[in-house]
Order: structure tokens, then C-alpha cells, then sequence
């Protein structure tokens, strides 16, 4: 076994470090020695324990406080994520009604010209066969042919279609409906 020398100033250095070490792991804490203080009356000791139930209390209203926190961002979320389907669904509503709109549109457009063309036909016809075939016919469709048939055509199948028929067109022709 080899012997180990050691100069004194190292000496005295390493004894040193090893006091101070030795301090730092045997004394209390700070918080340990509160714990473990002796109190000088009986009314000390019940402020310091109603202290501590507060800190306690506080402790968990701070703990219930960040959970309700959590549970409200997690809401907002849920809700953000709501709107933004809402948000959705509304875009794509509203693309549905113009396309809607656009259809009725075109549809009312290719009535109007089929309309003119049956006109154009009634036109041609004789007043008679006019008269009877406009007889049984819806009566806001016939008043759209007579009104796009020239005044004179029209004039003659009225004419020829009996009073009832020719009074019931006429009320039909002069009021306005709104669609």
C-alpha cells in the first residue's frame, strides 16, 4: 500500500471543503426549521395552523382555478370549431341559393320564350279553335298568350270564347301577381 503525502496548505484546504460540506448536509433548511419551531403561546400556534389551512385552501382554489381554465380553452375550442362549420355550411347554403336562383332564372326565361311561341302559334290559328282550345286551359296561361299575341288576333278569340271565360281572363290580365 502506497502512502499518500500531502502538503499542508492542501491539507488544510481539503479539511476545509470537507467542514463545509459537512455543515451544508447536516443543518436544516429554512422551511424544515418553521415547521419545527417551538411557539411561545397557544395563540400563535392557532394563527400559524388557521395560516396554513388558508395557504391549503388556497392551494386548491388555484388547482380547481387552472382546471376550469383548461376546461374553457377546451370549450372555446369546441365552440371555434362550431362556428367555423356553421361558417361552412352557410357559404355553401348561400352557393346553393344562387345557384337555385340562377336555375329559376333560366327557367323563367325559357318559359317566357315558350310562351311567345305558343303565342305566335294561337296567333296563326283560327279564333275558333283558339277560343275552344283556350276553354279549359289554366286561366293565368291563356292570359300570358293573349297578352303576347297582337291586339287584333287577340281581340278575335276573345270574341269567340263565352262570357264567363272572357270575363274571368280579363280580371286575370288586369291583375298584377307578384312571384
Amino acid at each position: 500500500m502506497k502512502h499518500i503525502t500531502m502538503s499542508r496548505p492542501v491539507f488544510y484546504l481539503c479539511l476545509f471543503c470537507s467542514f463545509f460540506f459537512f455543515l451544508a448536509h447536516t443543518t436544516p433548511c429554512y422551511s424544515e426549521e418553521k415547521n419545527e419551531q417551538a411557539f411561545d403561546s397557544v395563540e400563535e400556534r392557532r394563527i400559524y395552523s388557521l395560516m396554513q389551512e388558508e395557504r391549503n385552501k388556497l392551494s386548491t382554489e388555484k388547482k380547481d382555478l387552472l382546471l376550469r381554465e383548461k376546461e374553457l380553452k377546451t370549450l372555446e375550442t369546441s365552440v371555434d370549431k362550431k362556428i367555423a362549420e356553421i361558417d361552412n355550411k352557410l357559404e355553401e347554403l348561400k352557393s346553393l341559393q344562387k345557384r337555385i336562383e340562377a336555375l329559376l332564372a333560366e327557367k323563367s326565361k325559357e318559359e317566357t320564350k315558350r310562351i311567345k311561341d305558343l303565342s305566335a302559334i294561337y296567333e296563326k290559328m283560327a279564333p275558333t279553335k283558339a277560343a275552344l282550345a283556350m276553354t279549359g286551359m289554366d286561366p293565368n296561361l291563356a292570359t300570358e298568350i293573349l297578352g303576347n299575341m297582337k291586339p287584333k288576333s287577340a281581340a278575335k278569340v276573345m270574341d269567340m270564347l263565352d262570357k264567363n271565360k272572357t270575363t274571368q281572363l280579363s280580371t286575370t290580365f288586369t291583375t298584377i301577381q307578384i312571384e
